[in-house]
């Protein structure tokens, strides 16, 4: 059994070490335990460290502490490194909550302010973390975002409202973004959108643009929105220097409708841990997949 000290005292050693390698970290967000086992059970089986997310929404159905104490757990119970963020975070006030709560890592979403209350709003909670992180000696990872992709982890027949070229990320706006917050890791709009478009792909990802803010950016980038996006992308994003990527949409697709087939066989069925079963099924898919791609 591995001790509960706070694994977010290696979690940027193994970022780093991944980014040296040129390969990615899967972040993937839950809404029950049955995702979580599905991905902890994948990522001991490849032998990879794991992010498990819970965003706003997420967090207020599981509760704050107690997705913690289930990390927790998973961490107890499985035989490899899965660290807790707390996923699009809005506000100070939360920010402040799940750090308390011991979280790992937390990303400050302020994509939807303007520019400078943008980066008032990070720093803000930058200097709440680091004087957190000098009274308890407790590392929490900062990551916050720039340019607009969109809110809702959903199925969309088009771009949310907002998305679009004119608001992706530029290589002089991240430079000065994170010399001025203190982040640790940045998230940049590159073409990535929330959610999945229905009869339509995903937009393509803007490598060029990619390799220009790494160019500039000497921290490690995230890639949210990446449900949909095809493996040739991802890995092109890799290769460029994306050292974790967040799927939800995508996992929470095939949970349902390994649910939904379960079900439709199965009509009489009522215990939740049966037609559960089903929705791990297809959702083991999709995250082996993944994680398989991000470690080539």
């Amino acid at each position: 059994m591995k001790s509960l000290t706070p694994q977010s005292e290696v979690y940027f050693e193994i970022i780093n070490e991944y980014k040296q390698a040129g390969k990615a970290i899967a972040h993937f967000n839950i809404s029950n335990l049955d995702q979580a086992r599905v991905i902890c059970e994948i990522a001991e089986e490849l032998k990879q460290p794991v992010i498990i997310g819970v965003s706003e929404g997420e967090r207020k159905y599981i509760g704050v502490e107690m997705a913690r104490k289930i990390v927790d757990e998973l961490n107890q119970e499985y035989n490899v490194a899965i660290f807790l963020n707390a996923d699009h975070t809005y506000s100070f006030e939360k920010v402040v909550e799940v750090v308390e709560a011991g979280y790992d890592s937390v990303i400050i979403d302020g994509a939807k302010l303007s520019y400078e209350e943008n980066v008032s709003l990070v720093k803000k909670c930058v200097d709440y973390v680091r004087a957190y992180e000098a009274k308890t000696e407790k590392k929490v990872l900062i990551e916050a975002e720039l340019g607009y992709i969109g809110q809702s982890s959903s199925l969309n027949k088009t771009l949310p409202e907002g998305v679009s070229d004119a608001n992706l990320t530029t290589k002089e706006q991240a430079k000065d973004f994170v010399i001025r917050t203190g982040i640790d890791m940045f998230a940049p709009a590159i073409g990535n959108v929330h959610g999945m478009l229905v009869d339509a792909p995903e937009p393509k990802l803007h490598i060029d643009r990619l390799k220009e803010i790494i160019s500039a950016v000497d921290i490690p980038l995230v890639l949210h929105g990446a449900s949909g996006n095809t493996d040739e992308d991802l890995k092109n994003a890799i290769d460029a220097g994306i050292v974790i990527i967040h799927i939800n949409t995508e996992i929470r697709k095939a949970f349902r409708d390994g649910e939904k087939e379960f079900m439709n066989e199965n009509p009489n069925e009522v215990a939740p841990y049966k037609f559960g079963a089903g929705g791990q099924e297809e959702m083991r898919k999709v995250v082996r997949a993944k994680m398989e791609l991000y470690a080539q």
